[in-house]
């Protein structure tokens, strides 16, 4: 590990002052991930600016329009609020579901925002020199090596890597914000922006300037998000990333029937977290019952593209996309 200055920030004016004074800089929170990046060598940053000690950012505030959820919180502690377990289920479950115990216990909702992939051609620099990610204009090893982990979806010859996140893919759902500070007016992204296709570019993971910092996120209350689940089909039962997952949201109307809004997004499966909206538009206004919903998913995974391995994605996703919404609408 190449040797780094640290820094406790308690003011967020101080830590954005101290971030902007020198190249290399990095915020350090639970530190689940920016400490493995630098174990296994991807990040050397020179400066390490501690922000656990910041005043407010670990609030949790439920309104009658909106959940906001401070940047600092942990984890746990948002899945395991009262309220968003009863009220708004999908954030709870692909919190519960990501990590282990004592990760979730030290890793912040800004950090899990921040969390870079797991594509294991990423994470050995030391082993495979080329990743547009890392080392941009350096190819992608992963087209050549196994595939079985990455994306079916949003891919670009640049870049295969599937996203990792849980807690993410329910956002996307469900339309949240992103609010970050730079010591200016504060600015929000939606978080469909936050998260932008590789490209040419997979080495921009964000809309982030240097030295912005997650200071919340907001996520809108809704029916749908009252009615909602989150389904993660992996390898094994825990502490593993999803092989294909989907967050999913209902709203009927009167008649109990007939689909007035449905939220589907997918993780797993990959670059982003993916919204899956043919998916959903091939549902509102339709019967709720089993046919509609199996035929409306395999929509899920409409203009993939396999890398061999991987292949069976294309199958399971819309399996789980239905088995998702069915589950949610009460029949199993």
């Amino acid at each position: 590990m190449n040797n780094f200055e640290y820094v406790r920030a308690t003011a967020v004016p101080d830590a954005l002052g101290a971030v902007a004074q020198q190249a290399g800089s990095r915020f350090l929170a639970g530190g689940t991930t920016i400490l493995d990046l630098m174990k296994c060598g991807v990040e050397a940053p020179s400066v390490l600016i501690d922000i656990t000690r910041l005043p407010d950012l670990d609030t949790i505030e439920v309104g009658p329009t909106s959940v906001r959820i401070g940047a600092l919180s942990k984890m746990s502690d948002v899945a395991d609020h009262p309220t968003i377990r009863q009220n708004f289920p999908v954030l709870s479950e692909s919190l519960w579901r990501g990590a282990s115990a004592q990760l979730r216990n030290m890793a912040t909702i800004g950090g899990n925002l921040m969390q870079r992939t797991r594509c294991s051609y990423f994470r050995e620099p030391a082993v495979y020199g080329a990743c547009n990610k890392r080392n941009p204009g350096s190819g992608c090893a992963a087209f050549d090596g196994i595939t079985r982990s990455h994306a079916i979806l949003g891919t670009s010859p640049s870049c295969i890597a599937t996203h990792p996140g849980d807690f993410a893919v329910a956002l996307v759902a469900f339309d949240a914000t992103v609010l970050v500070e730079d010591g200016q007016p504060q600015r929000r992204f939606s978080i469909d922006d936050f998260f932008p296709l590789p490209g040419d570019t997979p080495d921009v993971e964000h809309p982030l300037s240097p030295g912005e910092l997650i200071v919340a996120v907001e996520v809108p209350t809704s029916q749908a998000l009252r009615r909602s689940h989150y389904l993660k089909v992996r390898d094994r039962e825990s502490y593993e990333f999803a092989t294909a997952s989907a967050a999913v949201g209902v709203e009927l109307e009167a008649d109990g029937r007939t689909i007035r809004d449905v939220r589907v997004a997918l993780g797993g499966i990959a670059t982003r977290p993916w919204r899956a909206r043919t998916v959903e538009a091939a549902l509102v206004g339709r019967t709720f019952d089993e046919p509609t919903i199996r035929v409306a998913s395999r929509f899920a995974t409409e203009g993939a593209v396999d890398h061999g391995e991987n292949r069976f994605k294309i199958d399971l996703a819309p399996r789980v996309v239905a088995r998702a919404l069915l589950t949610v609408g009460g029949i199993t």
